[in-house]
């Protein structure tokens, strides 16, 4: 028999000592996970204790941060002369607006207006009192709390920068605006306005603007719209001369909304021929502007350029269903009037959103009497409408509407029929003689609605062979249409691209906050500023 092979240093000592550690080792490995475990098992508790511990943050503390960091953010931009940072402070007005208090607004006031001005007790006094909100009673623990919190604002430098004390009576502006206390608003913002005329400062022209703007939302809610205009037009002209682009698109949006709330629309065209919107405009005006040319542009006729300007402002407003809901509105019935008055029917979807159904009802009545051609179903639903009609200044364009009416009826019978006798239109459309049938007959045959010839004779309309869409130009003008539309978006994308500025600092603030500074104003801006989509 052949002997096995022994293995390299198979001594009894050695192989003993490798089968009791064989069995040792998962033994003390056991253990030591297990304790692993258990460490593991006990941070995971003490992490979540941690975390039932953390308290929300009170609502004035909340409150006095964001206010510091508005107010080191004006500082630093007064510092390095970056106007940029005046634009992120005015968008969080539309927050603070809503959560800031009356103690902490007069602390505002008392810290950084001048003490020099004459009405800096008056301005305090006109901050609001607090809403009475009904809520539960409070306990022992969280009234200490709530003691606890003082008013403190950040150390800045003395004396201080001309905007801080604009930041501050621009905060009670808004406020007073929000109340719709339109006499002490607007003798705040005549008081801020003539107050900021001789500062020539690049960073005092967001803050300009919007006193601006204030002043003539407070002259309007007063019924003194019209006494306001040449103030706006000096204003405008020195906004040219500093090249001030923020205050040239507020000014010239005021003013075209000055002109057509008087219906002076001639005098409005003349405005905008002669003036150009600036490149560099906040989103929010550069809407408003749309929509004003789009009014503009549907009392003269011109309904193209009027429907593709609505469409544009729509489309550059908020798309938060809650937001700027007003301006929202107003484009969208003036979109569906100008779309049936070029001959095409809004989707079904428009008058059925949630937020605009019940507003949208009278429109989508004219819709549908347009869509079937019923004159009588039109009269009726004008006759009915005609007050909400006026209110919104669509009643001359809904008038104009009877023609498509028509046109849309003889459509119909031109499809329907080959050939017709003019009373049998005439009954059919409800006019009062053929005579007046053959005369709107004519006419629509002129415009091209329908392809036929009359018979005066025989007193008849024939209808001709319907000739291929597709053999003719349209298909191709719709595409040059659409590519146009698309290249023009593109444009004025890369017009509007910001970029950081080459010596800006880029260490004196941290990664993280930059990540969460950027996510609060992407959260706002949808936000920002109702008041400024009226």
């Amino acid at each position: 028999q052949e002997e096995r092979p022994k293995p390299l240093h198979s001594t009894d000592a050695c192989s003993c000592v490798c089968y009791e550690c064989s069995d040792v080792m998962p033994e003390e490995a056991k253990k030591e996970g297990e304790a692993k475990d258990v460490e593991m098992k006990d941070a995971s508790k003490e992490e979540k204790k941690d975390k039932k511990e953390e308290k929300p943050k009170d609502p004035r503390t909340i409150l006095l941060e964001s206010l510091s960091a508005n107010l080191k953010s004006i500082a630093t931009g007064v510092q390095q002369g970056d106007s940029r940072m005046m634009g992120r402070v005015i968008r969080t007005f539309a927050n603070l607006r809503r959560t800031i208090e009356p103690e902490v607004l007069k602390a505002l006031l008392e810290e950084f207006v001048d003490a020099s001005r004459t009405n800096k007790a008056q301005l305090i006094s006109y901050v609001p009192p607090e809403d009475v909100v009904m809520a539960d009673p409070p306990k022992e623990g969280d009234d200490k709390e709530k003691k606890e919190v003082e008013i403190k604002f950040p150390q800045l430098a003395k004396p201080y920068a001309p905007e801080l004390e604009a930041y501050a009576v621009l905060m009670l502006l808004v406020k007073l605006s929000g109340r719709n206390e339109k006499e002490k608003a607007l003798e705040v913002a005549s008081s801020l306005v003539l107050w900021l005329k001789p500062l020539n400062r690049r960073t005092l022209d967001v803050f300009a603007s919007r006193a601006y703007f204030y002043l003539s939302l407070a002259y309007e809610r007063c019924g003194r719209l019209s006494e306001i205009r040449p103030e706006l037009l000096a204003a405008y002209r020195t906004a040219c001369l500093r090249h001030d682009q923020m205050g040239q698109a507020t000014l010239l949006n005021l003013l075209l909304r000055n002109y057509l709330a008087y219906n002076l629309y001639d005098q409005a065209l003349k405005m905008v021929s002669k003036t150009s919107f600036p490149e560099s405009r906040p989103n929010m005006q550069y809407a408003r502007y749309l929509f004003y040319i789009g009014q503009i542009k549907a009392v003269q006729l011109e309904y193209s350029d009027s429907h593709s300007k609505l469409m544009q402002a729509i489309r550059k407003a908020p798309q938060t269903s809650t937001v700027a809901l007003g301006f929202k509105l107003a484009a969208g019935k003036l979109a569906i009037v100008v779309e049936l008055l070029m001959g095409g029917i809004p989707e079904r979807t428009t008058f059925f959103q949630k937020e605009t159904r019940e507003q949208l009802r009278p429109y989508y009545a004219i819709t549908m009497a347009v869509r079937s051609g019923d004159l009588h179903a039109f009269k009726e639903c004008t006759q009915t409408y005609e007050a909400l009609f006026k209110k919104d200044k669509t009643l001359t364009l809904i008038n104009r509407l009877r023609y498509n009416v028509i046109k849309t009826g003889l459509r119909s019978i031109s499809l329907a029929y080959s050939r017709i006798s003019l009373q049998d239109i005439c009954t059919k459309l409800g006019l009062e003689s053929p005579q007046d049938a053959a005369g709107v007959v004519a006419k629509a045959v002129v415009d091209g609605v329908i392809d036929a010839t009359i018979d005066y004779d025989q007193q008849f309309v024939k209808s001709n062979q319907k000739i291929d869409l597709y053999s003719s130009c349209e298909p191709q003008k719709a595409l040059h249409k659409r590519i146009a539309f698309c290249l023009q978006m593109h444009n004025d994308t890369v017009k509007a691209m910001a970029y950081p500025d080459e010596n800006e600092n880029k260490e004196t603030e941290d990664p993280e906050e930059k990540r969460e500074r950027e996510k609060r104003e992407l959260a706002d801006i949808d936000d920002d500023d109702d008041d400024m989509m009226i």
